[in-house]
């Protein structure tokens, strides 16, 4: 700007202006900056100071003082006064900063998103209750599960013929025992249900140092690997519609869960067993496959248009909600 300023009596501005990047107009304005606005005069249909300060003082009257002002403006009426509108009642309440809601109001809090991270097994585990149909009428039996997100491992269970919070914590216990669990290494993620939050569970994973996770209310993919495990479930041939009994329903989970643990090749594992990841055995899985694999593609090469097929380990890395990593700077900052 300055030096467009020096030269402009003796040469074109123009191309200095081009030179430094600043165009023509941005030049000349603020060469000659804008006059200020001078200030609106006020209407002519404006009340007064004194009128204002009379209308606040009706409204402040003990019989109006919880009244809306249309209320306030018919009720005038009816007493044959007029002071003002019932828009201008609200503004000159605004302009003293009396309009609010009275009432109070529900305050729903902002829930967290449940973003987390295992990179290994017994780092996250997912729990929730399904309920299992029985021959009598609204009389269920109640599936606790307990799974580990990364292995897809079904590391606890518990039927029963009610859903509490004594129940759940009793399979927690058991399940962290079993597992060998040492405090502060686990996350335990569930649904906001009432035996996920009742006083013993949030005791015992107060005492075990286990750490909570929830989904957020009416959020129904935040417990994911719950809701898919009990999908297999029911979804597997030979599941019954319905149970006889509590007997009945423990001899088919039974049944289940060593076939899901150890023989389900599970899809999200790149169809390794879940207890070949909880376990550590999937590197010597895939070894194995992919010696099967290199004796196919050599004997008859001609079938594998793509080249050499290749046995896939599982995921590294599961998430429930992928957490947000922090950008990294685009550049490095200039030092002087």
């Amino acid at each position: 700007m300055s030096a467009a300023l020096a030269v402009m009596d003796t040469t074109a501005v123009t191309p200095v202006l081009r030179a430094i990047g600043l165009s023509v107009a941005t030049f000349y304005r603020r060469r000659k900056p804008k006059a200020p606005t001078p200030p609106r005069a006020g209407s002519p249909r404006a009340l007064s100071e004194a009128e204002r300060t009379a209308v606040l003082e009706v409204l402040h009257e003990p019989r109006f003082v919880d009244q809306a002002p249309a209320e306030v403006y018919a009720t005038l009426l009816d007493e044959k006064r007029y002071l003002c509108s019932e828009r201008t009642m609200y503004r000159v309440l605004d302009d003293n900063a009396e309009v609010r809601e009275r009432r109070r109001q529900a305050r729903h809090p902002e829930y967290k998103k449940p973003e987390l991270l295992a990179t290994g097994p017994n780092q996250v585990w997912s729990w929730d209750i399904t309920k299992l149909k029985t021959l009598e009428k609204w009389a269920y039996l109640y599936l606790y599960v307990i799974l580990d997100i990364f292995s897809r491992y079904v590391v606890g269970w518990l039927l029963a013929e009610r859903e509490n919070g004594g129940l759940a914590a009793k399979l927690l216990q058991q399940t962290y025992d079993k597992q060998g669990v040492r405090p502060g290494q686990v996350i335990l993620h569930a649904d906001r249900g009432s035996p996920m939050k009742a006083k013993p569970m949030v005791q015992l994973m107060a005492n075990l140092d286990v750490g909570r996770s929830h989904s957020r209310p009416h959020v129904s993919d935040d417990n994911p690997y719950s809701e898919a495990q009990f999908r297999t479930l029911k979804y597997q041939a030979g599941f019954p519609e319905k149970f006889s009994g509590l007997a009945d329903g423990l001899s088919y989970a039974r049944a289940f869960f060593p076939w899901y643990n150890d023989e389900h090749h599970h899809s999200g594992l790149e169809m390794h067993t879940p207890a070949d990841v909880h376990f550590g055995r999937a590197d010597q899985r895939t070894q194995e496959r992919q010696q099967v694999l290199d004796k196919a593609f050599e004997s008859r090469p001609e079938r594998f248009p793509h080249g050499r097929p290749l046995a896939k380990l599982p995921p590294s890395a599961v998430w429930i909600i992928k957490p947000e990593l922090q950008a990294a700077p685009t550049s490095l900052p200039t030092t002087h």
